[in-house]
Order: C-alpha cells, then sequence, then structure tokens
C-alpha cells in the first residue's frame, strides 16, 4: 500500500511539474529530483531512480489518459493537451484513505501552540474530506469550498523552508508585475507568508542592503547556496507586520485612520476587523492605527458605496482620486 499511495503522489508532483508555465518542458531528471525531494527531502537518487519515474509517466498515460508527450528540441516532457491536469481526475479511494490518516494525525495536534494558527485550514480539509465519497457521489451540488485557483510557486516552498532554518543564501531570477523584466537576486530568506492563497518570501537583500519581498509565484531558478549569513539582530514577523494590513511593509510610520459605514457595512467589519488595531467609535466609526498601502486601500474599497473616509487628508484625497479615475473609465471608455 505504501508504495501505491507514493506512486499517486508522484503523480501529482510530476503534473505541477509539467504544467509549471515558469518551468516549461521539465526532464526526466528534473521529475525525480522534485519528486525525491517532496517525499524524501533529498535529490540523490537514494530513494527514486529514472526508471520509476518512466513507470510513472507510463501509469498516468494508460491509467489517467494524461497526454504526456515529449519534446527533443527542449529536452523535456509537456501536454499535448496545455489544459490537461490529473487534479480534473476524482480521488481514488487510496487517496481519500491517505488524506483521512494525514487529516485525523493533524487534528490530534490541532491545539499545540506549533499548528494552532493553521486550526482553521485543518478543519477545512477536514471537513472537505468528511463530505468525500459519501452517497449521492456528486457533493459539488450541495456544498461548496472556497477554491484558491493559482499554486503557482508553492514548489519553492521546502526549498526556502530549509534555507531559512540554515541560514543559507539564495539565488533566483525575478519579474515585478510593475516592470516586466526579470532580475537576478541574492537574498538571505528569513520568513515565508501566505497572503489571500499567495505565498511570499520576505528577504534580506544582500545587494540593496533592505528588506524586500517577493511573490513566490514570479520566482524562477530558485538555487540555495552553501553561503550562511548570521544577521545583526533575528527578524521578528510580529514586529514587522504589527502595523500593516496584508503583505506590503514600508519605512513609515503607522496613521490613524478614521472612517464611518453604514449600517450593514458597519456590522461586517465589526465581525471581521480590517486589523487587530481597529476600534470601534461610536455605532458606525471605526478607527484603526496602521501603514497606509495598497492593501489597505484596496480592503476599504471593498466597501465603497457604504464607507466614507473622514481622515487623514491625503487618503481622503486618494480615496477621491481612484472614484474619479472610475467614474472617467466608466463614463468615456477610457483604456488602461
Amino acid at each position: 500500500m505504501p508504495h501505491i499511495k507514493n506512486a499517486l503522489i508522484r503523480f501529482r508532483i510530476i503534473d505541477r511539474m509539467i504544467r509549471n508555465p515558469y518551468k516549461r518542458y521539465p526532464s526526466k531528471g528534473d521529475l525525480r529530483e522534485a519528486c525525491e525531494e517532496s517525499l524524501f527531502g533529498s535529490t540523490y537518487g537514494d530513494h527514486i531512480c529514472d526508471s520509476t519515474i518512466e513507470k510513472d509517466l507510463f501509469a498516468m498515460r494508460m491509467d489517467h489518459d494524461a497526454p504526456i508527450k515529449y519534446s527533443r528540441k527542449n529536452d523535456g516532457y509537456y501536454y499535448e493537451d496545455p489544459d490537461f491536469t490529473i487534479n480534473d481526475i476524482p480521488l481514488s479511494e487510496d487517496e481519500l484513505e491517505s488524506i483521512r490518516f494525514a487529516v485525523q494525525t493533524l487534528q490530534q495536534f490541532q491545539e499545540v501552540p506549533y499548528f494552532k494558527e493553521f486550526g482553521s485550514a485543518i478543519d477545512k480539509i477536514a471537513a472537505r474530506v468528511a463530505v468525500a465519497g459519501t452517497e449521492g457521489n456528486e457533493t459539488a451540488a450541495f456544498i461548496g469550498f472556497e477554491t484558491a485557483y493559482s499554486s503557482i510557486g508553492n514548489q519553492w516552498l521546502p526549498l526556502l523552508l530549509t534555507a531559512i532554518q540554515e541560514k543559507k543564501t539564495c539565488h533566483f531570477t525575478y519579474a515585478s508585475f510593475k516592470s516586466g523584466i526579470a532580475k537576478e537576486r541574492n537574498v538571505l530568506p528569513v520568513y515565508l507568508k501566505e497572503y489571500r492563497n499567495r505565498w511570499y518570501l520576505i528577504s534580506y537583500d544582500l545587494e540593496k542592503s533592505d528588506w524586500i519581498t517577493y511573490a513566490l509565484e514570479r520566482i524562477e531558478g530558485l538555487a540555495v547556496t552553501d553561503t550562511v549569513h548570521e544577521l545583526k539582530a533575528p527578524f521578528n514577523p510580529s514586529s514587522f507586520f504589527a502595523e500593516t494590513i496584508g503583505i506590503t511593509t514600508e519605512k513609515k510610520a503607522a496613521e490613524q485612520i478614521e472612517f464611518e459605514t453604514n449600517e450593514v457595512a458597519a456590522k461586517y467589519i465589526e465581525s471581521q476587523p480590517l486589523h487587530f488595531s481597529q476600534e470601534k467609535i461610536g455605532p458606525q466609526h471605526f478607527r484603526l492605527t496602521v501603514q497606509i498601502n495598497e492593501e489597505l486601500i484596496r480592503a476599504l474599497f471593498g466597501f465603497i458605496g457604504e464607507i466614507r473616509i473622514l481622515s487623514p487628508a491625503h487618503l481622503q484625497q486618494t480615496w477621491a482620486n481612484r472614484i474619479a479615475q472610475q467614474i472617467t473609465l466608466n463614463h468615456h471608455g477610457s483604456t488602461f
């Protein structure tokens, strides 16, 4: 049974590698290393050999109709149908059994401090597994779970976590959304943070001598070096993110933001505070103390038409400018 379960896991790792748009045409060696890294924490071929990957590729073609092809030109594998994914194939009973066992194990540790912050995630997985395979087969007709549509970059998580623990520097290329130009980066990774179903790396850039945040989905060619780098002071995520909403932290002071809302929006904001500093200072009047960043503005814009910014003045102006831009786009058909 363990061999069957490992094969099912390898199928999904291979599928993820072949579908990765940032590293197309993975070779047999790439697939073997990814599988061994995920299952055994090494890449030396002590546990998985090339012939195992060959058998996996054959089984995926035969048992799951995976349209796997080999490109001689690119020396790697690809899907003839770019929309294919093994994730669209229902989980087998073996896979469900493996997940149930893993969830039951995790649930025993939910109250341990190390795992408490993941309690809701474990509960969500447990709920999903509990309804899987129930009578009626197609549970999607009766229950809907929140879905994350992008997991690109998640393959870097184990490698980065190891680098953080061992205090080793990393090298990779990265293209920002603004410039779109890929540049070489040499950093010391210190922390991984998830925000809205995306993973981000907080790192100390050795060339800029500054803290930089990178989205894992835009990292390419990640390599962990043998260089160990010690910071003068240990990184403290609690203080680093204490004055921010989201992932963007800037070198500026936090400010007091005050706003009022209608009755319905007030209930939403009170039940799910925007930040731990949030105070209710009137029936529909709120105050919070944070850095004004893009994440804050977007969070407030989620209540547009139901909210009025009271202070500070420059946030009022930013709010008015955004609304004016939207009106212009709507009325004049302007393009971006």
